[in-house]
């Protein structure tokens, strides 16, 4: 997200239908059977293609889930971004954005799976890049601070987002496949809270209900 429209993506990839194909491929058998679990043959099953075609284009697995993490995080940028172009306010931003979100997972939550929860078993790098996104994600949150006379301490925003990220994850990693976008009320006020003040966070909570 940012400070007039959330985040586009950061990453303007130019693929090709095979590796776009290897790319799903990879989050759908990461976000099902969980990154360890997940083998180059999974990868191929999953995208209908040959061996030969993968090694054409990774070298191997670990470097296929990092440019499939840049991949998914991308497509969920552009989803919450389009979303919340339309919208004026920080608060229409965030509800819409984070809305799309929310309803995003409720329809592919093996998705959320590869780029929430198992990219911890890829490693220093993955997780790298799941900072990297959080990161602007925090950026739009404190975007807030510009508008209101509210004052919240700097770590506020990094509370905020730490605080969404680990309810998703855990509901993810106990297998919840839906109810997410239920989840918004509740995150517009915990979001809203600190920046604006108790009655505008019930406003939100109310209004993200609709």
């Amino acid at each position: 997200m940012g400070q007039t429209s959330p985040h586009a993506s950061t990453l303007n990839l130019v693929i090709s239908p095979k590796r776009e194909r290897i790319l799903e491929g990879m989050l759908h058998s990461v976000g099902s059977n969980g990154y360890d679990a997940t083998s180059v043959r999974a990868v191929l099953d999953s995208a209908g293609l040959y061996r030969q075609a993968f090694y054409d284009l990774f070298p191997d697995k670990d470097a296929c889930y990092l440019e499939a993490f840049d991949f998914g995080v991308a497509r969920l940028e552009a989803l919450v971004q389009t979303a919340a172009e339309s919208e004026k306010t920080w608060q229409g931003k965030l509800r819409a954005g984070l809305g799309a979100l929310l309803q995003a997972l409720d329809g592919e939550p093996d998705l959320g799976r590869a780029l929430i929860v198992e990219v911890h078993a890829a490693g220093p790098k993955a997780l790298e890049k799941r900072s990297e996104a959080m990161e602007r994600i925090t950026d739009f949150i404190d975007s807030a601070r510009a508008t209101t006379g509210e004052s919240p301490p700097p770590i506020a925003p990094e509370g905020i987002v730490a605080g969404i990220h680990a309810v998703v994850h855990a509901r993810l990693a106990t297998g919840t496949n839906e109810g997410f976008r239920e989840l918004l009320p509740e995150f517009m006020y915990f979001a809203v809270l600190p920046y604006f003040g108790s009655d505008v966070a019930e406003e939100e909570m109310q209004a993200a209900k609709a």
